[in-house]
């Protein structure tokens, strides 16, 4: 749970820097990429990220409408991007003029409990992360190199002077 504002704008724009490396990946053509049939795209995976921060913050009163939180996922690779740098920027922007610290203690239902807003920005930044992680891994199969978010990616390693694990 965040408990300053501050410290949740460092962790957001440090995710949507990651976030935005792993969108400029997606192409046209690899956004129908999925682990299997019947589960998710990189497109899809792509525009529930993007589509995430105006259906969950609007919960919160922080009203970010760049996106439609129920539409459809385009299939152009540069609009989701530019989709993402809207809503992200857009979400900055609200919390930066609307919440204080002392905000991030109050309470707003969140499918059926009452969160700390705190609490809610940090679901936010973990549901993320976690489809960040499933797109890296859907990008590979797609035979994308992939951009080291949290420490090198494997193509990374020797620009750290370090040799690549052999795993």
């Amino acid at each position: 749970m965040f408990r300053k504002v501050d410290d949740f704008l460092e962790s957001y724009g440090y995710l949507t820097e990651g976030t935005g490396k792993i969108f400029a990946k997606l192409t046209d053509e690899n956004l129908s990429q999925s682990i299997a049939d019947g589960h998710r795209t990189l497109g899809h995976l792509a525009w529930h990220i993007v589509t995430t921060v105006p259906e969950m913050m609007n919960r919160t009163k922080l009203g970010p409408s760049a996106v439609d939180h129920e539409s459809t996922p385009p299939r152009s690779a540069p609009e989701i991007a530019d989709a993402y740098k809207k809503v992200s920027g857009e979400l900055v922007e609200a919390v930066k003029a609307k919440w204080k610290d002392e905000t991030l203690l109050e309470t707003d239902d969140m499918y059926g409990a009452q969160w700390p807003r705190g609490k809610s920005l940090a679901a936010l930044v973990s549901h993320e992360v976690h489809h960040v992680g499933q797109m890296t891994v859907l990008l590979r199969q797609a035979g994308e190199t992939v951009p080291g978010l949290y420490g090198p990616a494997k193509e990374e390693w020797a620009q750290f002077g370090m040799e690549t694990p052999p795993y």
